[in-house]
């Protein structure tokens, strides 16, 4: 057996007007043919375990491409009809027995709202219906009915922050090899129930999420049934799909797999008012978190999620942190422009920066700072351990940490980096539970790296384009019957 390996993967914030271009895929990940393999063979990702898999289930894998982006705003048509075009050439061309194929599931373009359906559309239309393609997907993907037609089967992440995507590559690989051995007949069916499910109630390992996660896991050891993956989905992309996704995949019984999918929607659904967060804004999570004595104290800026495709340059937690005279705090910036002073002033020389608020002033205006740049640093590092992302290595670009008044500490980035892995301290010698207060752009996915070393963590709700609030959102393209936005005028 000869499997193809491939990926296109990016989670598209249709509230970010920034584009995502072909050098944002560069600068992350944009690889073709072998090359992909010294990036991705050890990394903690699906694409890894497809390539694991192969020597285990006896098939020969063909490298064809990966391509993955920050999250930010929707991809350009220019990266998005090159990498599709490259990935058809490349199918076309080796003459594959199956492709396993890593998408997000909530990737949106300038010209499509479902891209990832596009992706399966496009290589439906040249390699036509006979071709066997198993797709793995994010667990925040927002999937469509074109884009499961489109796959012969499908399954999702059951871990969020995301720690099983090599489990979930190698549950792919197992059913395709099944599949093409004859051992298995491949049908599948999605159901959508009309919701929205929070983000801050995101986490797989608490309520409520957890027991669905469970149930989803009980019912694909049912008879005929081969997997069950569950979505709760990606809100912060204005598209028909959006909301959580049930896929079922049974042994050739269509029927079993409606039946199963539809249950498992239906149970969601019951539990709707239960998939609301509601938090404590930036001066109230301050104030605890210089009285917390279980330190450090993790202070989860919900509103500039860098996962989630927001700016990375919100200033609203430290405006905040300085307004209370915080001392011994650590907030990351997105701030290029920064960073060239800081290299053009050099190690140990004092600096006057306007720090943040330059992308946009949904997340807080600049803050003026005075501090001493205490190391430069090109931004590159390795994670060895199983992280959100499954990325080993990882790049913020040139990077400068300052230290101004109170001890605190700015590690200003030229690249959009979330706070998956510790690394993004580490590299830079902090010692992250030495200190007092540690500022993530995030909402969940920071937990693998940071919940072992928090001492207190406090989710706070502040402005920005990954508010944890929907009616801050003028959605246009959702369904209308959307549970919790239906009947609501959207403010920002």
């Amino acid at each position: 057996m000869r499997i193809g390996i491939a990926g296109f993967m990016h989670e598209s914030n249709t509230f970010n007007p920034l584009r995502t271009d072909r050098a944002a895929f560069a600068a992350q990940s944009l690889t073709f043919g072998p090359a992909l393999l010294d990036e991705w063979r050890d990394a903690h990702h699906e694409i890894g375990a497809f390539l694991e898999s192969a020597q285990a289930l006896g098939f020969e894998p063909l490298p064809l491409q990966m391509a993955w982006a920050m999250p930010s705003g929707p991809v350009t048509d220019a990266i998005f009809d090159e990498v599709v075009g490259r990935l058809i050439d490349a199918v076309r061309r080796e003459q594959p027995d199956g492709l396993l194929l890593a998408l997000h599931g909530a990737m949106v373009t300038e010209s499509h709202l479902d891209a990832d359906g596009e992706v399966l559309a496009r290589l439906r239309d040249a390699v036509g219906r006979d071709l066997p393609i198993v797709v793995t997907f994010d667990l925040h993907g927002n999937l469509s009915e074109r884009l499961i037609a489109g796959s012969t089967a499908a399954v999702a992440y059951r871990t969020n922050p995301h720690v099983d995507q090599r489990e979930c590559g190698r549950r792919a690989a197992s059913l395709l090899v099944r599949h093409l051995k004859g051992e298995v007949r491949l049908c599948q069916a999605l159901a959508k129930p009309p919701l929205l499910v929070n983000i801050m109630v995101q986490d797989t390992s608490k309520e409520p999420l957890r027991s669905f996660m469970e149930e989803a896991r009980t019912r694909e050891g049912r008879p005929g049934v081969l997997a069950v993956s569950l979505l709760p989905g990606f809100a912060y992309a204005d598209v028909p799909q959006m909301g959580p996704s049930i896929v079922v995949v049974t042994d050739g019984d269509a029927a079993l797999a409606r039946r199963e999918a539809d249950e498992l929607a239906a149970h969601l659904w019951d539990a709707r008012e239960r998939l609301n967060a509601a938090l404590p804004d930036a001066a109230t999570a301050v104030a605890r978190a210089l009285k917390e004595e279980r330190t450090p104290v993790v202070l989860v800026d919900t509103g500039d999620n860098v996962g989630g495709g927001s700016a990375a340059d919100g200033t609203v937690l430290l405006a905040e942190l300085l307004r209370q005279g915080a001392t011994d705090a650590v907030v990351c910036l997105f701030a290029p422009r920064e960073v060239e002073e800081c290299v053009r002033a050099g190690v140990g020389q004092e600096v006057t920066l306007s720090v943040g608020g330059k992308v946009d002033r949904l997340h807080g205006d600049p803050v003026p700072v005075r501090g001493r740049v205490r190391l430069l640093h090109d931004g590159t590092y390795v994670e060895s351990q199983v992280r959100h992302g499954g990325k080993r290595i990882n790049h913020m670009g040139p990077t400068a940490l300052v230290e101004i008044e109170g001890r605190n500490l700015l590690v200003l980035t030229s690249l959009r980096h979330p706070p998956f892995s510790l690394g993004q301290l580490t590299c830079l010698d902090i010692h992250p539970g030495r200190q007092r207060i540690l500022v993530v752009k995030a909402a969940i996915a920071y937990k693998a790296a940071y919940a072992p070393i928090a001492g207190t963590i406090l989710e706070v709700d502040t402005p920005g384009l990954t508010a944890v609030n929907p009616h801050r959102f003028a959605y246009r393209h959702v369904r209308r019957s959307l549970y919790p936005l239906t009947d609501t005028s959207p403010t920002r």
